[in-house]
């Protein structure tokens, strides 16, 4: 049980390092497709650009997320997940959402420590709170760190209805008793393969 605790320990740390590193040494040409993208929006959108969303994250805790701005300009609606073809999604913002560019500053997020470069995609405090009375054990997603991509992500995709988010939240828990560095490691060569090719998913 100690060697347990403690190899598990090592992964985390690890993994941290694993994420500044990734982080820093991707970051110059993540900010050069950033501020491409925030030219793109700004032209065609208008401002802002980016989206910043309060999320739950490790243990509960409330974090705000940086994205790319997809949708026209409308008052904050909080507590509905985004469908697969919402109509507030504007061309531009289609494409940022298929090619997951809109993602890209939550690199500052990952250095931050909110979340981590793999595990469970971190939601919006309002829906947390009514998956936590609707579905057994949603909480348990939050013992680890949230991810810029994971398991359900490259295995379940887009969550639009409780029965989905059901579904998705076996393959959170899955991650969760399984983690590791092999797994994250298919996990990313999955995230590479869906992002070339998105109809891998479901």
């Amino acid at each position: 049980m100690t060697e347990a605790v403690a190899s598990k320990r090592v992964y985390c740390h690890v993994k941290r390092a694993i994420d500044i590193a990734f982080v820093l040494l991707a970051g110059p040409a993540v900010l050069v497709v950033i501020a491409i993208a925030a030219l793109a929006i700004r032209t065609s959108m208008g401002g802002p650009v980016f989206y910043v969303q309060e999320r739950v994250g490790y243990k509960g805790r409330i974090f705000r997320i940086w994205k790319l701005r997809t949708m026209n300009p409308a008052p904050e609606q909080t507590g509905i997940a985004t469908a697969i073809n919402d109509s507030r999604v504007t061309p531009l913002g289609y494409f940022l959402r298929s090619t997951h560019l809109d993602e890209l500053p939550q690199f500052w997020n990952i250095l931050c420590g909110d979340m981590t470069l793999i595990g469970p995609r971190p939601e919006q405090v309002p829906l947390v709170e009514a998956y936590r009375r609707k579905l057994p054990c949603y909480d348990l997603r939050h013992l680890v760190r949230p991810g810029l991509t994971g398991w359900a992500q490259v295995r379940y995709g887009y969550a639009e209805t409780v029965h989905d988010t059901r579904h998705k939240l076996e393959y959170d828990l899955f991650y969760l008793v399984h983690q590791s560095p092999s797994l994250d490691l298919w996990i990313g060569a999955l995230t590479f393969s869906v992002l070339c090719d998105p109809k891998l998913v479901r």
